[in-house]
């Protein structure tokens, strides 16, 4: 099995264990553990993993971080674990602390869920505040699978993964920036836009007026590459050889089946992608579903017919969101375009808040 095969296996098996685990020394064994062991390494081998290291910081002796990697007799890796349920966002400090008395290049903390990859890009001997790379079980980004791969025990290339951990740092940073665009552009970046195609004078009431364009435009721009890719993805699936045609003529003939009147349409996948966009602050993106039907295409959590976000309706004349109440009865809301998911972001937030 690929090495993205057993990731994406082992990520199932987190989904469902997370709810089941309420401490920290459950989630490593549970789910710290074997991820290093996915990685190619021996827990048990306490030469190469060496769990309760000791890393002094001044004056304090006898401190201690969860877990550290070696590499020729010398750690290379510190690793820090918390509970699967706890927010890594004021951990980072207790690694920072360890990192500068050992000669460990590289410094992971993680909830078993989500681990955060640190190094000393800004300054040497001192861990960056700020990771390098963010590997999210529960949406894992393809790109970043073959950097993950880098730090397998078979192929750790030290020097090699510091070189590109400066691009992955500032790569994820400028993603970061765009997406906080996409959702609420800032006075900067508006006047950046203004400034390359609006010849009036900057002002303050002119940044303000633009706003809402260019937060339109930024998301009608990138549903609009998206589709264009939906399109050329279709355009390959169906394109098939003559003679394939040909040879599947009498199989299709001898196994019919009544054709389905439910047709996925770009403008619904359009739709569900700002949908789930919109709801990634909420909740994991890898949780939203959908499934379409003859009269509306529904938006789920978990792919559970019974935990539904939302309904959304696309007549030829009239378009809505249907959102269910507290009483799960619907509601309907009148849209004209994929722009307006936006606008109903609140209620759509609320709405999976429920289901939580």
């Amino acid at each position: 099995m690929d090495f993205i095969d057993q990731l994406k296996q082992f990520a199932q098996r987190v989904q469902k264990l997370k709810d089941q685990i309420s401490t920290e020394e459950a989630t490593k064994t549970s789910l710290i553990l074997p991820f290093f062991q996915l990685l190619g390494y021996d827990i048990f081998d306490p030469t190469e993993f060496v769990p309760e290291f000791t890393a002094d910081v001044g004056i304090k002796k006898g401190e201690k971080v969860d877990y550290a990697i070696f590499q020729n007799e010398n750690p290379t890796i510190l690793i820090e674990a918390k509970w699967c349920g706890e927010s890594l966002d004021k951990h980072g400090s207790q690694l920072f602390r360890y990192f500068g008395t050992t000669k460990a290049k590289f410094g992971i903390l993680t909830n078993g869920i989500i681990y955060n990859f640190y190094t000393d890009l800004e300054e040497p001997n001192k861990m960056d505040e700020k990771p390098f790379m963010e590997i999210n079980l529960l949406d894992i980004k393809e790109g970043l699978i073959p950097e993950l791969k880098k730090f397998h025990k078979t192929t750790l290339d030290v020097d090699a993964v510091f070189n590109t951990a400066s691009e992955l740092k500032y790569s994820r940073l400028i993603k970061s920036l765009l997406m906080r665009q996409l959702q609420d552009p800032d006075e900067h970046f508006i006047n950046y836009i203004l400034g390359e195609i609006y010849e009036g004078k900057r002002t303050k009431a002119a940044i303000d007026k633009f706003k809402d364009v260019v937060k339109r435009s930024y998301n009608q721009f990138l549903n609009e590459t998206m589709n264009d890719r939906i399109k050329a993805a279709i355009g390959q699936t169906e394109s098939k050889p003559l003679e394939a045609t040909i040879a599947n003529d009498q199989t299709d003939f001898d196994n019919q089946v009544p054709e389905s009147k439910i047709v996925t349409t770009l403008e619904e996948i359009e739709y569900f992608y700002a949908i789930k966009s919109v709801l990634s602050e909420t909740v994991e993106p890898s949780r939203i579903f959908y499934r379409d039907t003859e009269s509306y295409l529904g938006i789920l959590l978990d792919d559970n017919k019974l935990k539904w976000i939302c309904r959304v309706y696309l007549g030829s004349i009239n378009k809505s969101i249907a959102l269910p109440d507290e009483k799960k009865k619907q509601f309907k809301i009148p849209i004209s375009s994929v722009d307006d998911i936006y606008k109903v972001a609140p209620q759509l937030q609320e709405s999976v808040k429920r289901l939580l």
